[in-house]
This record gives C-alpha cells, sequence and structure tokens, in this order.
C-alpha cells in the first residue's frame, strides 16, 4: 500500500469510495475527523438559510422530502432490507434503495448490516449506539463517524450482497445524496426563472430541500438509538432497554414504538394496537394494495398476548 493513501488521505478518498485503500491510525472506536468533515459540512450548510431566507414553495420541498426518505428508510432500509418483512420486485427495491440512499445515512448494505449486529447485541458490551453504554451524543451521532463502525459487514447481509445495483449504491454512497443536492439547486434556479413570484432561487431550494430537510431528517431518524432506549413505556419484558414513545413514532412514522418492535422485529407493523400510530405501516399496506409489495408479515397473535395490560 502506497504511505499517501494511510491515514487521513485514505479518509479523504472515502468520500467518494467507501471500499478505498488505507486505514486511519490510532484507536478504531474514535471519531476519524477527516471522515466526518462532509457531515460537519452537512450541518454547516444550514446556516446558508441566514443568506437565502425561505418561500413557502421551499419549505414545502424540504416538507416533501422529510417525509419521502422518512418512508424510504423507514419502510425499506428498516423493516424491508434489515428485517425482510415484506417481499418486492427487484425494481421496486432497487427505487426504495435510492430513496434510501439520498437521505445521506450510509447505503443499504451498511445500514442494514448494523441493525441486525445492534439486535444482536442491543445494549449490550457490543451495541455500538446503546445509550445506557456511551451516553446520549455519543448514542445519537458518534459512534457512525468511527473506524469500527464505518466499514459494511457482508457477512451480515449474504441475501442482499447479491444485487450489483445494491452493493454500488453502498460503496459510492456519496453519489445519491450529492445528486439530490444538484436537483434542488436545478429544481429552485428553473422556479426563479419561470415563476419569479415563488421567491425562490437555486441556493434557497438548496439549503431548505437538501441541508435543512437531510439534517432534520438525520437527527429524527437517530432518536431511535439515544431516545427511544431511555424514555418511553416497557410493554415487553425484552433484554435490552427498548421503549414505546408515542412522539417518537409521530416524528418517525411509527419507529417509536420501538419495544414492540425489539420483542418481534419480524413484523412490518410496529405500532402493534390500532390506536398505535404507524405510518410506515399505512403507506406500505397501499403499497401491497397497488401491487408494488407483498407478503407483508402481520403481528401474530401470540405476541399480542404476552403484552402487559
Amino acid at each position: 500500500m502506497r504511505p499517501e493513501f494511510t491515514g487521513w488521505t485514505a479518509s479523504i478518498r472515502r468520500w467518494v469510495d467507501t471500499q478505498a485503500d488505507g486505514a486511519p491510525e490510532g484507536d478504531p472506536g474514535r471519531i476519524d475527523w477527516a471522515r466526518a468533515l462532509p457531515f460537519a459540512l452537512l450541518h454547516a450548510g444550514c446556516l446558508g438559510a441566514l443568506w437565502t431566507g425561505v418561500s413557502p414553495v421551499a419549505l414545502a420541498v424540504a416538507a416533501a422530502l422529510y417525509a419521502v426518505r422518512m418512508f424510504a428508510l423507514t419502510g425499506f432500509y428498516h423493516r424491508y432490507f434489515s428485517h425482510r418483512t415484506f417481499r418486492t420486485s427487484r425494481g421496486v427495491q432497487l427505487a426504495f434503495a435510492v430513496l434510501g440512499a439520498s437521505c445521506a445515512q450510509r447505503g443499504p448494505l451498511w445500514w442494514a448490516a448494523h441493525h441486525r449486529h445492534h439486535h444482536r447485541h442491543a445494549d449490550d458490551e457490543q451495541d455500538l449506539h446503546s445509550p445506557a453504554r456511551h451516553g446520549f451524543w455519543w448514542s445519537h451521532m458518534g459512534w457512525f463517524l468511527t473506524p469500527r463502525a464505518f466499514a459494511t459487514d457482508m457477512a451480515r447481509v449474504p441475501d442482499l450482497r447479491r444485487y450489483p445495483e445494491l452493493l454500488w449504491l453502498d460503496r459510492f454512497d456519496a453519489a445519491v445524496p450529492v445528486a439530490l443536492a444538484l436537483a434542488c439547486y436545478a429544481l429552485g434556479a428553473v422556479l426563479e426563472r419561470l415563476a419569479p413570484g415563488l421567491g425562490t432561487s437555486g441556493p434557497q431550494m438548496l439549503v431548505w430541500g437538501f441541508f435543512i430537510s437531510t439534517v432534520v431528517l438525520f437527527h429524527a431518524t437517530v432518536t431511535i438509538n439515544s431516545l427511544a432506549h431511555r424514555y418511553g413505556k416497557r410493554r415487553y419484558d425484552t433484554l435490552d432497554d427498548s421503549r414505546n414513545n408515542a412522539w417518537l413514532a409521530l416524528l418517525t412514522f411509527g419507529e417509536g414504538w420501538h419495544n414492540n418492535h425489539h420483542f418481534y422485529p419480524g413484523s412490518a407493523r410496529q405500532g402493534f394496537r390500532a390506536q398505535e400510530i404507524d405510518i410506515t405501516w399505512y403507506g406500505l399496506r397501499l403499497l401491497a394494495a397497488a401491487g408494488l409489495i407483498w407478503d407483508l408479515k402481520p403481528v401474530p397473535a401470540w405476541v399480542l398476548a404476552r403484552a402487559k395490560k
């Protein structure tokens, strides 16, 4: 291996190609700051709103991108790729993998591999993002910036690694977010030219449609790591500290019913009771009605019977 491709230069190469040669020196459990720089810049981009201002159309695009991408994460990255709780075609699989990749939360294989590891080791010494073990901030956003968490363990996703398109998305995981950022800028520029009364522009749409929407989406998603293992009710006695939290369920389209999920992760539904709002489940039912997905796994009767009153 050439020396120039070791250490921080390798970290920078992995901004583009996650399989670039070289490894950062030092403790693999410490944050690799060179690799973390794009994450920091993503947050810094939100400050652009001070210069671009805001418009109703920019807010609407930001909200729509939050909703569509949250569904892609919860319905497909989580319930499909990680837990295989329903079936679909290869084309629909790819479409939602691309939507999930646009969230800037790494590729589908990385996401699924780490989540499967989390379920196997939830809140024990090997859980990389247990708030009980590592504290709030580490479980919320520190763990995935370390060399230990960076690689995709392909041994955990043998069912997914046979798809070359998913392997490509995983290797070049920055490609789709960059394309989305460019698309947001282009949309704003076109609207500024064709409909100036909307009060938007390329920079404004980039800031709100990509930077702010993506950052809010990220922090909403990871509350399930940092908060849903600390705050809420425990309907089931699981070996971990997972909780049901209705507020987080609203924010994350149903993921906040986390104790339900940890007790029985094999269901496409996480709000086990009718009054538990699970927006992702409703969306999956619509996709099933349209014939795009099928064989949604239900909550078994024995699981419902084991619940505390």
